[in-house]
C-alpha cells in the first residue's frame, strides 16, 4: 500500500532589509553641535528674537499713539491700589521752616501712587522756598516719601519801606519779621541792601574789633554804607575804599576811644580826614590823626570848627535813625 506524502508550503523568503537613509549633516548642524548650548534653547532664542522684532515694531506704533503711557499709568495705579501708595512723609533737617509747608508740597501730586510721584518735581517746588538751600526726595516702599532738607541760616534783618525780612548771608529772603519779635541779628537798611549782604560782611571783617559794636548799617544811594554803632554814633564811609576807612577808624578808636564819648556823627567820605559832629551843634570837627582824635574825643564840648561845615552833605543823604523801624 502506497503512502501519500503531503508537502507543506514552501518556506517564505525573508523580506529584504530596507536601506536606512543616510542623514546628511549640514555645516550649520556641525557648528551647532560644538556650541555648549542645547538645540532646544537655541530654537527658543531664535523664536523670541523673531517675536521681539515684531513686538518692537508694534511698540513703536503704540508709542506714537500714546498707548505705553496709558498702560504705565494704569499699572502704576494698580500698584497704588495694592498698597504702593503715599501714606507717610518723613521730613528731616528742618529747624526753622514750617513742617506743614513741606508736607503740602510733597502731597501736591496728581496721583499718590508711588510709581507716579515725580521726585524731581517735588524737589523743584521745595527749592522755591527761601529757607530751603537744598532738598533730597526719595521713596521707601511700600508707602513712604523721604524728604531731607538743608536749611539756610539767618544772618541779618533787612529793613526796606518799613518791612522787616530775615535774610541769609547771601541776601536770600527767608521770612518776614514782626517788629516786636526782632531777632538778635545785624540790621541792614535801604533798597537793595539785602543784595549787598555778602559785601557788607566782608566789610565788617576788615575791622573785627568794631564788629560787635555795629548795631545797623544803611545802604545809601545804592553806592555806600552808613554804619550805626550801639553807642548811637553814625559813621559815613566812602564809596571806594570803605574797608580801609573802617580799619583807619578802628585804629583811631583803639588809640583813644571815639565811640561813647559824646559824638553824633563821623564822616570819612573824604579819605584825607575824619570829620566829627556833636549833638545840638551845627559845627564839624576834623580829626586828622589818632592823637588829634584823642584830644577831640576827650573834649566833646569843644566848639572849634577845625574842619569846616561838612554836615550838610552828610545829612542830605537821609541816613536812617539808628536801629529805627521806619513806617
Amino acid at each position: 500500500m502506497s503512502r501519500t506524502i503531503k508537502r507543506g508550503p514552501p518556506p517564505r523568503r525573508p523580506a529584504p532589509r530596507r536601506r536606512q537613509p543616510v542623514k546628511r549633516v549640514t555645516l550649520a548642524q556641525r557648528l551647532l553641535a560644538k556650541v555648549p548650548v542645547s538645540e532646544e534653547t537655541i530654537k527658543k532664542a531664535v523664536t523670541w528674537a523673531i517675536l521681539g522684532g515684531a513686538g518692537a515694531a508694534v511698540l513703536a506704533v503704540a508709542t506714537y499713539v500714546g498707548v505705553p503711557g496709558m498702560i504705565g499709568t494704569a499699572i502704576a495705579e494698580q500698584a497704588g491700589h495694592a498698597g504702593f501708595r503715599v501714606q507717610q512723609i518723613e521730613v528731616t533737617g528742618l529747624k526753622r521752616m514750617d513742617r506743614m509747608t513741606v508736607y503740602a508740597v510733597a502731597l501736591d501730586q496728581q496721583s499718590r501712587a508711588m510709581p507716579l510721584v515725580n521726585l524731581e518735581d517735588v524737589r523743584a517746588k521745595l527749592l522755591r522756598y527761601g529757607w530751603i538751600k537744598d532738598a533730597h526726595v526719595s521713596r521707601r516702599l511700600p508707602d513712604t516719601l523721604l524728604v531731607d532738607i538743608e536749611e539756610r541760616s539767618p544772618a541779618a534783618v533787612w529793613q526796606d519801606n518799613g518791612q522787616l525780612t530775615l535774610i541769609d548771608a547771601g541776601g536770600v529772603l527767608l521770612e518776614p519779621v514782626r517788629p516786636e519779635a526782632m531777632p538778635d541779628l545785624p540790621l541792614i537798611i535801604g533798597p537793595g541792601a539785602n543784595l549787598q549782604e555778602p559785601a557788607y560782611q566782608a566789610l565788617l571783617s576788615a575791622a573785627p574789633a568794631l564788629k560787635p559794636r555795629v548795631k545797623a548799617a544803611t545802604w545809601i544811594g545804592n553806592r555806600r554804607w552808613d554804619i550805626t554803632f550801639d553807642s548811637g554814633e553814625t559813621l559815613a564811609l566812602p564809596e571806594d575804599g570803605a574797608g580801609a576807612a573802617l580799619m583807619k577808624f578802628a585804629a583811631m578808636d583803639g588809640s583813644r576811644p571815639l565811640l561813647g564819648r559824646g559824638w553824633l556823627r563821623f564822616d570819612m567820605r573824604d579819605p584825607a580826614k575824619l570829620v566829627a559832629r556833636k549833638p545840638g551843634l551845627n559845627q564839624n570837627h576834623a580829626l586828622a590823626d589818632p592823637a588829634k582824635a584823642g584830644d577831640a574825643a576827650g573834649d566833646p564840648a569843644s566848639g572849634n570848627d577845625a574842619g569846616g561845615n561838612d554836615a550838610g552833605g552828610a545829612a542830605s543823604e537821609g541816613a536812617a535813625a539808628p536801629g529805627a523801624v521806619q513806617g
